[in-house]
């Protein structure tokens, strides 16, 4: 199975460091069909997640987001899910049947957003954008999947067939 999750912790750039645009800046459409600025979690710390119903480790990633939102939540911290359907074809439903099957298995309480591409031609502006500003060494066997920001925190969960594995990377 092709990776069906990719963890991002976003911490915000120090002003000096911040340009005109940055993930922030963008605007995605809601799991209701909502446009939503992604301003609104501007100063606090966002995991942009992509996330698929059909991977073999939904149960324990779905859990798990919904465990970091109940416990970091309250410390100003978003898990920010985005439905993708592009690896493996792990996330073959519409918005709506999404949204009522982590409802109802996962009573989740972080944002959902539409189903999305991350990568490749007719990605996600905010994708393309976190994608274009990390470094390639920070996973160099998929590229497209992992990545160190330099003074972030970042982990890539990936469900793959030929390697069950976790990578993840602590504050330089």
């Amino acid at each position: 199975m092709i990776p069906a999750v990719l963890l991002l912790l976003l911490l915000l750039l120090p002003e000096s460091l911040q340009k005109d645009k940055d993930f922030y800046t963008f605007k995605v459409v809601n799991i209701r069909g909502k446009l939503v600025s992604l301003e609104k979690y501007r100063g606090s710390v966002s995991l942009a997640v992509n996330v698929a119903s059909q991977c073999g480790y939904t149960d324990g990633h779905y859990k798990a987001l919904q465990q970091l939102q109940r416990d970091l939540g309250s410390s100003h911290f978003n898990v920010l899910a985005f439905p993708c359907n592009q690896f493996g074809h792990q996330e073959p439903d519409g918005d709506r049947e999404i949204e009522s099957f982590i409802r109802r298995n996962y009573s989740v309480t972080f944002p959902m957003f539409s189903k999305i591409a991350v990568s490749g031609t007719g990605a996600n502006a905010a994708f393309k954008y976190l994608i274009a500003w990390a470094p390639w060494w920070a996973c160099p066997s998929q590229p497209w999947s992992c990545w160190h920001l330099s003074s972030l925190y970042a982990s890539c969960v990936t469900c793959s067939s030929a390697t069950n594995h976790t990578t993840s990377w602590t504050p330089a």
